[in-house]
């Protein structure tokens, strides 16, 4: 019997996935629960794919002296997550090599970590962000909040799978109720539950009991009850949820996001944040999430990394035209004023903007 990696494991579960769903070359087949409207990617497949010419590109780009990072860029910068795998699995076959390995010891930096980042499934690389946040002294709660409050019930599923996959005898939700506290440990365990209501019709009496069980439970009352907020808005589905939103404002003189401001701090706002942020706007969260990664002192290079990634075959389009209203710059003009080299390179290539 033949002993198989878990590499091997992982690749082989992923290409049956893909296989169920037509094995489509873009996101669209990667994820259910989304609407076709929901997709502007900007990364789209490569129409003269060959995985064999692809694998010897890279091979020779990393052969001998140097390194040949414009020809790295070239193929991982423009190839989908579905043809990257099949990259990432055809070059061991051909060289008896580990592509991420090789990558790893040839590249630096924030470079590197893209595109390791790039040879990784989305789940997989949920996962591995998710472990990163948790892993070591401190926590990266943003990581956290970013992942879980803006994926689907299935994308957690998925997830939670992989993490026990990938990490042998560990388990994301004991991981998470051991690396946070209070409220802020309560909405990440129910939304780890994968068990939001995903119903699209919405009662007008329930969504004003509910705002009004909201303000009750915040201005209405000395103290706040995050449990109430939790039961709410880590549960019920995001149409519901919209509803419950425009009733608050007519029974508050605040806004439901005013609210929150001003009950609560911490990790605790933050998710609540961005749960119903990501509910009447997605690519307006992610929009924010970018420009808060480069803004000020610093580059919150690993945020940036990650949305670019996780969002470029999804609605980085749209994405890119919150930001150029939110901001007044493209995000490309961004990106370059706070990266550099080949760093920069592969960010622009992902996001369609490599024209130089």
């Amino acid at each position: 019997m033949t002993v198989r990696s878990k590499e091997q494991l992982i690749l082989s579960s992923f290409f049956r996935f893909l296989a169920a769903t037509n094995g489509l070359p873009n996101m669209d087949s990667l994820w259910v629960g989304f609407d076709s409207d929901e997709f502007k990617p900007t990364l789209h497949a490569y129409e003269d794919f060959d995985v064999d010419e692809d694998c010897k590109t890279l091979k020779t780009a990393m052969r001998g002296m140097g390194t040949d990072e414009k020809a790295i860029i070239d193929v991982m910068g423009h190839r989908t997550v579905y043809q990257r795998l099949q990259i990432v699995d055809r070059f061991k076959t051909l060289y008896g090599k580990d592509l991420k390995s090789e990558l790893k010891s040839e590249l630096s930096g924030h470079f590197k970590d893209t595109m390791l980042a790039l040879c990784l499934s989305p789940v997989d690389y949920d996962a591995t962000e998710l472990r990163k946040a948790m892993k070591g002294a401190g926590t990266n709660e943003n990581a956290l909040i970013e992942i879980l409050c803006s994926r689907t019930n299935a994308q957690i599923e998925q997830i939670k799978d992989a993490y026990s996959t990938l990490f042998p005898g560990r388990n994301l939700e004991e991981d998470i109720v051991s690396d946070t506290s209070g409220p802020f440990r309560r909405v990440m365990v129910s939304l780890l539950q994968g068990q939001r209501d995903d119903s699209t019709s919405v009662d007008d009496r329930e969504a004003f009991k509910d705002a009004r069980a909201l303000f009750d439970a915040g201005e209405g009352q000395l103290g706040t009850d995050e449990s109430v907020f939790n039961e709410i808005l880590a549960t019920k589905s995001p149409c519901h949820i919209r509803a419950v939103i425009k009733e608050y404002s007519k029974i508050s003189s605040k806004t439901l996001e005013e609210a929150l401001k001003s009950e609560m701090s911490g990790p605790t706002l933050r998710s609540f944040l961005a749960i119903i942020r990501c509910i009447q706007n997605k690519p307006k969260y992610f929009a924010l999430q970018l420009k808060k990664s480069m803004e000020g002192l610093g580059t919150k290079d690993r945020d940036l990394v990650r949305i670019v990634v996780s969002r470029c075959e999804i609605d980085m389009g749209y994405i890119k035209d919150e930001f150029l209203e939110m901001t007044g710059k493209p995000l490309a003009d961004w990106i370059s004023d706070d990266t550099s080299g080949d760093y920069k390179r592969i960010l622009l290539a992902l996001i369609g903007d490599d024209s130089e």
